[in-house]
């Protein structure tokens, strides 16, 4: 098995699809019992070694669906292997949606708040903070649940996990009224949209934008509520679009850049002069998501929002000196700050910057590079993706690691949730 981007490659011993929260119990205390290892998977979006193990390896993807729904509160509670695009739908069917997503809609909801995912915009925070109560199955076998009002610190820590507590069973999230949303991407200059960043994060519910290395290009995307219109139809045009213009190009662009790697700057312009000028109204659930077939590696850091500028700049400078031979284009999101104790914006406004290298290069150069950058400015890697931090260095950056470490050993005293790479980072 290999995940996603196929730069981490899996061999459990036993591979287990529960359907059922005592067949996952069950899998738990069998694991315990025979002092055996244990990490889940859900669809394979982590490029870190996050799910890896030699032993048991538990995908949830026959453990999804509704639980139950609560209209008066809005809220609603899921199996925790749902993935994001099916959940969409049913609470689209209950009237309900979640606030806020990101721009990929395949994960598990499990998945999804234990890296800490985050979609954009200002007044929202990470995916995880959207969760007002979880349950989950500790190391020693126990169904534990948690909120803000049961077990506080424990629902804190618990919020974002890196599966290192437990197998989520059950998240219950706090939910809004089903809306729509009208998606405006825009081909624009990068000084005009660095120097206008702050009054479009102001008068926009989501803004983020794309920049195309060695160009003065970005790609925007903008996007806000509307109460009237009906959702657009996907259309063959769309299909066009998206399947083959932007993903089938955009592979044999990327085997010209890797075959010829003096023709890296020639195709990031190739591709900035591409962007399409496109507006588009559906549900909620329908407007982040995007088709990824071109397969890569990504590093994404979380920096303070102050900070942002200064930190862009020296990126750019970075990428415009041609060390490296990429073309990706990097991404720019917003997140507000929360109180969860392992989440890249405890603590603070964030901005996030995604780098991204073609699944086929060698990205250890340029991310070493960056990740360099993003530290010095007090950078927060997003936990499902690529990082060099040390268990010193992450206790460091994150003022509650010692709180979230005494309750991880709290609920998984034996570490059976443990493999290298969570040693590395929680357990040296």
């Amino acid at each position: 098995m290999t995940n996603w981007a196929g730069n981490v490659a899996l061999r459990p011993s036993h591979l287990a699809y529960p359907a059922t929260e005592t067949e996952i119990q069950n899998l738990v205390l069998k694991a315990a019992n025979q002092g055996q290892k244990i990490r889940v998977i859900g669809t394979g979006h982590s490029f870190t070694d996050l799910c890896k193990t030699e032993q048991t390896l538990v995908s949830l993807d026959r453990y999804q669906g509704l639980v139950a729904v609560d209209r008066a509160k809005g809220q609603a509670t899921v199996k925790g292997g749902t993935k994001l695009k099916l959940l969409g739908e049913l609470l689209w069917g209950e009237g309900l949606a979640m606030e806020n997503l990101g721009d990929i809609d395949v994960q598990s909801i499990a998945g999804t708040i234990s890296t800490g995912t985050h979609g954009t915009g200002t007044a929202f925070g990470t995916i995880s903070t959207q969760v007002v109560a979880l349950k989950f199955c500790n190391g020693k076998g126990e169904i534990k649940r948690c909120s803000p009002a049961e077990f506080p610190d424990l629902f804190k820590a618990a919020q974002v996990s890196l599966g290192a507590l437990g197998i989520i069973t059950e998240v219950t999230l706090r939910c809004v009224p089903s809306y729509k949303l009208l998606i405006k991407n825009r081909k624009e200059e990068l000084d005009s949209v660095l120097g206008s960043i702050g009054e479009r994060n102001r008068q926009n519910r989501n803004f983020e934008y794309y920049w195309f290395p060695y160009t003065q290009t970005v790609w925007t995307k903008t996007t806000n509520v509307v109460e009237s219109g009906e959702p657009d139809r996907d259309n063959y045009f769309n299909y066009l679009s998206e399947l083959i213009l932007e993903n089938y190009s955009f592979k044999a662009l990327c085997e010209l850049a890797r075959m010829f790697p003096s023709q890296n700057k020639l195709v990031s312009r190739i591709t900035a002069q591409s962007v399409p000028t496109m507006d588009k109204l559906s549900h909620s659930h329908k407007v982040f998501a995007t088709t990824r077939l071109v397969k890569f590696k990504e590093m994404e850091y979380n920096v303070p929002a102050a900070a942002y500028p200064e930190v862009m700049r020296a990126v750019i400078r970075l990428v415009n000196s041609e060390q490296f031979a990429i073309h990706f284009p990097i991404e720019n999101r917003w997140v507000k700050g929360d109180d969860i104790f392992m989440s890249p914006a405890y603590g603070r406004d964030s901005a996030y910057i995604a780098c991204h290298v073609y699944s086929k290069k060698d990205s250890s150069p340029y991310f070493e590079a960056l990740e360099s950058i993003f530290r010095a400015y007090g950078g927060r890697p997003h936990w499902g993706k690529l990082h060099t931090l040390t268990q010193r260095e992450v206790a460091d950056a994150y003022p509650k690691f010692a709180e979230f470490d005494r309750i991880r050993k709290t609920q998984d005293p034996d570490g059976i949730f443990l493999n290298a790479y969570l040693k590395k980072i929680l357990d040296q």
